[in-house]
């Protein structure tokens, strides 16, 4: 390096030196407002608990607080442009996952960090049987850790969706249930507490977090909402509804019930026409293209046998 390079390099080591100790000095270190205040309003406010843990995390270094920000954009880019933490808590929540973002995001990195390492071992591997150009090295290694990090994303979607589907699967008779339940005169509550303790399945467990919360002092109507948000299934939706404005109108839900689960038997033999119509299309690709030809071969190669034998 020139000599010129290196004063530029030692004048912004320097300056950045003074800022840091000019930072750290208690003069320049005034809390802000909001940091003041944020302790004594723990109980009622969201934001000044992440204030205070954003303080207790990273206030003490000055190092932090000089790249935090920086630090904070690129972690935000990077979870817009992965999928963001809502679309991961949201498909957590589908699963039935007790796995939390953050959670899930250290396995992700990890199985994105084993499979960069794999990849590296692959290509020192391949280097021992023929000379591999150390940009191979790093694109080997990037698109294993890529396939990594997109294969947890597509498992954690694939289990959303199963769970999504059992509980759809689920939904007619668990709503009979709670309409025989509403039919013997119990309330809207104790139906729904008796059929999630009768119940085993995805939706019984549903119904049984919707019960916990009600029992803790959460009204049964914002229960049921915060359940039908979480899994977004259209069918649980009207129920969710249906339920809510028989609580706030007192109207009969029994029969409305039985209507929602009619409904829904109707329409997962609908969809299984259509799978079965989708299906039957795909049954044609073997059928032609290896029955066929074996059965006419199989007809065909006994005469041919025998005409060039001469029989």
């Amino acid at each position: 390096m020139s000599l010129i390079a290196w004063g530029v390099l030692d004048g912004v080591l320097l300056g950045l030196g003074l800022w840091v100790m000019l930072a750290a000095l208690p003069a320049l270190r005034r809390p802000r407002l909001e940091a003041r205040l944020a302790p004594y309003l723990l109980d009622v406010s969201a934001a000044a608990r992440d204030e205070v843990e954003r303080s207790a995390r990273g206030g003490a270094s000055t190092v932090g607080a000089l790249f935090g920000p920086a630090a904070a954009t690129a972690r935000a880019s990077l979870l817009r442009w992965i999928g963001g933490e809502a679309s991961v808590a949201l498909r957590l929540r589908q699963a039935g996952s007790a796995r939390t973002v953050e959670g899930f995001r250290a396995l992700q990195f990890s199985v994105t960090g084993v499979g960069a390492a794999v990849g590296l071992a692959v290509a020192a591997a391949l280097t021992a049987v023929r000379p591999v150009a150390p940009l191979a090295w790093v694109a080997l290694a990037f698109v294993v850790g890529l396939v990594g990090f997109s294969a947890c994303d597509l498992l954690l979607s694939r289990a959303a969706r199963r769970r999504l589907a059992r509980i759809t699967e689920e939904f007619p008779t668990v709503a009979e249930l709670l309409a025989l339940s509403l039919s013997a005169g119990e309330g809207s509550y104790d139906a729904i507490r008796r059929v999630a303790r009768a119940s085993s399945g995805e939706l019984g467990h549903e119904l049984r977090g919707v019960a916990a919360d009600v029992s803790v002092g959460v009204p049964l109507a914002d229960a049921l909402q915060r359940m039908a948000k979480a899994l977004q299934i259209p069918r649980l939706t009207l129920f969710v509804d249906a339920v809510i404005g028989a609580i706030e109108r007192g109207a009969p839900l029994a029969e409305v019930l039985r209507a929602q689960a009619g409904d829904a038997r109707s329409e997962r033999k609908r969809e299984l026409l259509e799978v079965a119509g989708r299906k039957e299309v795909l049954m044609l690709v073997p059928l032609i293209f290896g029955l066929l030809p074996l059965t006419v071969l199989i007809a065909v190669f006994p005469g041919v046998f025998i005409l060039r034998a001469g029989l």
